[in-house]
């Protein structure tokens, strides 16, 4: 007789430990929301604090303890388990401004810092899933395939791109990459980016343009097939993005590289639509020159093949442009809530 098959065993069940960093940012209390949602709040939370407010993001969280970010590693590298054992570990802690010049900063945290995070990780059993980024991809001349072993061929297109790229090349090189997930996140958007300043996505910042102005600006095209306002992007609902990422984590067959996006291109003219019709307002746009220094490292197209996310199991449909725009403008631009049910300012 056939054997039984083994049960699958759940690794974000209510007991497990986590630990998330980058835990007050944008996608990291989204994910660490969601984690509450299940259950689970022995999580330990490590961040930047800074001077802005993200520290809000944190106000409706539960979590079992908050580590400074710049304290972590020396934590571990005194004891590995210093913190105690991890289920799992999301490292979604970066440096993530596409403008920044500071190269040492730059690698120091988004490069170094994962070296050291995932190496301890990998000997402490714990699962190791990190943020990559489309930014990776470049321009996509070389494709935006995460299925491919020549990840050699791309060519980011900015600093932060490519400290995200030289830790994936590092750990392909290292043979550690199938050992670990990495997600290539496209243009995520929605509530918790409050605090990202010029990095917030165009609806949030859109949103305060029609409120105070009555219309919303979009960079010109320099491209003759690209009409203004026709590049395309592939626009990912955060909570989509932390629904395939907790997916990943929980996936044994999973490792290796991972695109995490909608998986349909869409124009910033669309999402300007999406936006005034969330808002019961007619499209009033204005097309503006794009600034001279990025225009050399401006993306045109981007698209998430997320054939591979798909074929690990992953069969939830993704949100339209519309619907996450909708959901986005009215229940959480509109109040000013955060998630969690904490006001986005004081």
């Amino acid at each position: 007789m056939p054997k039984p098959s083994k049960k699958k065993e759940i690794l974000l069940h209510p007991k497990a430990r986590v630990l998330v960093t980058g835990a007050a940012g944008f996608i990291g209390s989204a994910l660490v929301r969601t984690l509450n949602e299940r259950g689970i709040n022995q999580i330990v939370v490590t961040d930047f604090l800074g001077e802005d407010d993200k520290w809000r993001n944190l106000a409706p969280l539960e979590f079992e303890d908050f580590v400074p970010a710049d304290q972590l590693l020396d934590n571990l590298a005194a004891d590995p388990d210093f913190h105690g054992k991890f289920s799992a570990c999301f490292h979604l802690g970066a440096c993530s401004s596409t403008t920044v010049t500071d190269a040492g900063y730059v690698m120091e945290n988004n490069y170094a810092y994962t070296k050291l995070l995932a190496r301890w990780a990998l000997q402490a059993g714990t699962r190791f899933v990190y943020a990559s980024s489309a930014a990776t991809y470049g321009d996509g001349a070389a494709g935006m395939d995460d299925q491919t072993g020549d990840l050699r061929a791309y060519r980011p297109l900015n600093l932060y791109g490519y400290s995200k790229h030289l830790f994936d090349l590092y750990a392909q090189q290292e043979e550690i990459l199938s050992d670990m997930v990495g997600l290539k996140y496209f243009n995520v958007f929605g509530p918790n980016e409050y605090h990202k300043g010029d990095m917030r996505s165009l609806v949030c910042k859109a949103y305060e343009q029609i409120t105070s102005t009555g219309k919303i600006q979009l960079f010109k095209s320099y491209k003759a097939e690209y009409p203004d306002g026709g590049q395309k992007r592939d626009f990912v609902y955060v909570k989509d993005a932390v629904a395939m990422t907790l997916h990943l984590a929980e996936e044994d067959s999973a490792g290796g590289l991972y695109n995490i996006g909608a998986g349909v291109a869409r124009t910033w003219v669309d999402l300007a639509n999406a936006l005034f019709t969330a808002l019961d307002l007619p499209p009033k746009i204005e097309f503006i020159e794009m600034p001279e220094s990025i225009r050399h490292q401006y993306q045109y197209y981007t698209l998430a093949d997320i054939t591979k996310v798909r074929a690990t199991g992953y069969t939830a449909p993704t949100t339209s442009l519309e619907d996450a725009v909708r959901d986005y403008t009215v229940n959480y631009l509109k109040t000013g809530a955060r998630l969690g049910g904490e006001r986005a300012h004081s």
